[in-house]
């Protein structure tokens, strides 16, 4: 729609616009009153009004703060123009004289009973300036709930030095509001971002230790929700009935949108309902096991019959049942034939597909280059003994393509899946409880094809009689008839299961969610919306806060879905905290991580200046290209407003932000040197680079691929629940004459495999909402248009990435990018559309 400014009949000069807003749900039947109670006070003048705020003209009484215009009102509430099935456009004319001049900020007040959704406000044709664009995005409640007005500014960033003095006033007002005054419980209509602990995972009955503000469980901080202390524990926040309320306070503008709430819960009522089974175990234990491989596929495409479940529909609550409305009482049982089984039933069995999971699977930030043989620990000596490996050359010798072992180590051709030293400390209190693991280490060699084969497993458990003692070490070579090659298998699956553990528990939740969100409140704190950076990260945070609170409710709290499916159980976050503890922020660039690894080394002749040591590594060859196609975008962005060092170090909101990050967001840290200073305009660069790319393409990396491989669990085993069987024990006996019932009675049981396979399969899905890398939910996000040129190139490198990525798909002699298993590496490609894809990077961390 194209208007123009027109004289009105009583010789005003109006200014037309289009404000696109949506409102509540109205099928919610809450809102039906509401909607009531807003047609009401349309009829005694209670409208919603909007008032332009000049960005050159000052009060008439001399203060620096822009001019005020007459309020214009939203006419007709219960109309507008559709412009989607959500959005709504009314029509809006403002006065306008020479003295308003530019429009730099909007004053908007609700004074109707309900909240509603502003999207944007466009002036077409203000006189002397075009067209003038304000992307709101922000719901806007009743008057009555603000101290102060709303206030939206126009699509120009402004580095603070550089804001038209009468818009500062404005600026520092709203950073004000959403700081907050740090104590208080907050409501839905605040708009507060503020910092706390983890302190409501567990409850003073039921103890968790605090993450958070300790150096013996240091974490980063959490946005705080406001709920009162328990009583028995003033420095424990109270927490909501389990499963009784997602109620959980984010600001309101980090809450999923309805449709995205209603996809994911849609989908998400499988997972929830499935751990009710829990609840109820008790009650039926005649499903506590697989009996055989037959069995476990019959638990997809609706093939499992639980009678648990129709026990268990009793217990949802009401407040759930509306919102999963949309799901079939038959769909609960169903899930979907995982990838890694949809073509051939038994090829993730192979050693072959084994290690090459390592490379292009979930979790394949794990593996490194092996430097030394054996293998040496790094726990302390005088706490737990003699923890190196036993691994012997004899062991692996005779697999090295006729190297010794000091030629492949200096050929690089040996690598180390090392889940030892993380784990160990934690064997013994995981063991005295239902499940049984080992603490692992796996060696891996690579062949001229340019796959790995596995050498060798390394089992290990702590000595009987202590910790001091050491480590009790058993190792396993590669079999694959009889009893040896049944022993192998079960090897490999004690692997998998602590690669799982350490995948859920810090390759996703610790180093994407856990240490994103503090940047997402620092951002809102610190950096205001006018703001260059905050225009650039803003897109990657979405939902972020809000996902993470329906973790912390239903997912990682103490007694949740994550302690009773992975093998940690109720040492899970404990275990992350002391994880959290060797985290560096500048080793979550992607080169920097690669090479850390051992998994390239720098040099100036390759691509990008670094080579890769196994060539066919499917997350690194295309991570790397993604990595660099962002720092070019941010590059090129940030260079547009900071045109010298000294302007990053003069940049007051920049530099509060920045100190802000590493003393409150992750304040446990804040005394690290390896914090860059933020003094230079690299260090902003690669900084911003690094918080985009952990928040994309790392967590799309480790998230969407999670069902096509885990959603099978004997591939990807979440916990164990026997040791190795020994020779001469009705165990061994056992496992000669039924080694699939063995391995089936040794990984997850049937109950956990259903609420687990259920929560990955919800993990997994693009919901319809979803904003991939490379776009954004509006094209006026902002008015400079060399970051539009610069953002549009972005895009393009990415449609191109894509076409090389299928290229690369599609090359026989890349023998990982696809494997035994016929899953190509998508996981990195950029675009999707909805549901359960196995590719995409959407922007944030939103699932």
């Amino acid at each position: 729609m194209f208007v123009k400014t027109v004289m009105s009949e009583d010789g005003k000069t109006m200014m037309k616009g289009k404000v696109v807003l949506k409102k509540k749900n109205a099928l919610d039947v809450n809102d039906i009153g509401a909607s009531f109670l807003d047609g009401v006070h349309e009829l005694f003048g209670q409208n919603i009004s909007f008032q332009l705020i000049s960005a050159i003209h000052p009060k008439s009484e001399g203060k620096l703060r822009g001019k005020i215009g007459n309020p214009t009102i939203l006419e007709d509430w219960s109309t507008g123009t559709q412009l989607s099935v959500k959005d709504l456009e009314y029509g809006v004319k403002f006065e306008w004289n020479a003295e308003t001049g530019l429009p730099g900020a909007l004053v908007v007040k609700n004074n109707h009973h309900s909240e509603f959704f502003l999207k944007t406000l466009t002036l077409e044709d203000v006189p002397g300036y075009g067209q003038v664009h304000f992307v709101c995005n922000s719901w806007v409640y009743p008057s009555k709930r603000y101290e102060k007005d709303r206030v939206f500014f126009s699509n120009k960033a402004y580095l603070p030095s550089e804001t038209p003095v009468l818009l500062l006033p404005y600026r520092q007002e709203e950073l004000m509001i959403l700081r907050g005054n740090g104590s208080g419980e907050l409501q839905e209509w605040d708009r507060v971002y503020d910092y706390a602990f983890y302190n409501d995972l567990g409850d003073p009955d039921n103890k968790r230790p605090v993450l958070g503000g300790s150096s013996e469980y240091p974490y980063p901080r959490r946005g705080r929700t406001g709920r009162p202390p328990t009583e028995t524990d003033p420095k424990t926040e109270s927490r909501l009935p389990l499963l009784r309320s997602l109620d959980i306070y984010v600001p309101r503008d980090e809450r999923f949108t309805q449709l995205k709430l209603s996809d994911f819960l849609g989908y998400g009522f499988k997972s929830i309902f499935q751990f009710l089974v829990s609840e109820v175990q008790a009650l039926d234990t005649t499903y506590d096991e697989f009996d055989s491989f037959d069995d476990v596929f019959k638990t997809y495409g609706g093939g499992i019959k639980n009678p648990l479940l129709e026990k268990i529909r009793k217990n949802i609550p009401f407040e759930l049942l509306k919102a999963f409305a949309q799901t079939d009482g038959e769909g609960l049982a169903k899930l979907p034939l995982p990838k890694v089984v949809e073509e051939d039933k038994s090829a993730w069995r192979t050693d072959e597909e084994f290690a090459r999971e390592m490379l292009a699977g979930v979790n394949p930030i794990s593996i490194r280059l092996l430097k030394e043989f054996p293998p040496t620990s790094k726990l302390d000596f005088k706490v737990y003994g003699n923890q190196n490996s036993s691994i012997q050359p004899s062991h692996i010798e005779a697999n090295l393509d006729g190297l010794n072992i000091d030629e492949a180590i200096k050929a690089n051709k040996l690598f180390i899946l090392d889940h030892h030293d993380s784990l160990m400390p934690y064997v013994r209190l995981i063991n005295a409880t239902s499940t049984k693991i080992y603490a692992t280490r796996t060696l891996l060699f690579l062949q001229k094809d340019g796959t790995l084969k596995p050498l060798v497993i390394e089992l290990s458990l702590p000595h009987p009689q202590g910790n001091q003692f050491g480590a009790v070490n058993k190792v396993y070579t590669p079999a694959e008839h009889g009893v040896e090659g049944s022993i192998w298998q079960l090897a490999k699956a004690y692997v998998a299961v602590n690669d799982s553990g350490v995948h859920q528990l810090i390759s996703h939740w610790l180093n994407t969610h856990c240490v994103i969100e503090p940047f997402v409140i620092a951002t809102h704190r610190q950096l205001s919306v006018l703001h260059p950076i905050h225009k650039l990260l803003h897109p990657h945070f979405r939902d972020t806060m809000n996902i993470n609170a329906f973790a912390r409710q239903i997912l990682i709290n103490g007694g949740g879905i994550l302690e009773q499916t992975v093998f940690p159980g109720r040492y899970a976050m404990e275990m992350s905290s002391v994880i959290y503890k060797d985290w560096v922020f500048p080793d979550q660039a992607l080169p920097v991580d690669l090479v850390k690894r051992g998994m390239a080394i720098e040099d100036s002749s390759s691509p990008h200046g670094l080579r890769l040591l196994i060539e066919d590594y499917p997350y690194a060859v295309d991570g790397l290209e993604i990595w660099f196609a962002i720092k070019s975008w941010v590059n090129d962005y940030c260079r547009f407003y900071y045109k010298s060092d000294e302007m990053v170090h003069n940049d007051t909101e920049l530099q509060s932000w920045w100190k802000e990050v590493r003393e409150e967001g992750h304040g446990d840290k804040k005394n690290e040197t390896w914090w860059p200073i933020m003094h230079t305009f690299q260090d902003l660069a690669d900084t911003c680079t690094t918080i985009i790319w952990s928040a994309s393409a790392l967590h799309a990396a480790v998230n969407f691929g999670q069902y096509a491989y885990a959603g099978f669990l004997p591939n990807r085993p979440t916990l164990s629940r026997r040791l190795m069987p020994e020779p001469n024990t009705p165990e061994y006996d056992e496992l000669k004459e039924n080694p699939d019932g063995v391995f089936l009675k040794t990984i997850t049981a049937q109950l956990q495999a259903l609420i687990g396979v259920s929560l990955i399969e919800l993990l997994s899905r693009h919901t319809l909402d979803e904003v991939y890398l490379g776009q954004r939910e509006s094209q006026e996000w902002t008015k400079d248009s060399v970051p539009l040129e610069a953002y549009e190139i972005f895009g393009k490198k990415l449609k191109n990435i894509e076409e090389r990525i299928v290229k690369r798909n599609n090359d026989e002699t890349l023998k990982n990018r696809v494997g035994p298993v016929n899953i190509p590496y998508t996981l990195l490609y950029p675009s999707s559309k909805d549901g359960l894809t196995g590719m995409g990077i959407p922007n944030s961390v939103s699932t």
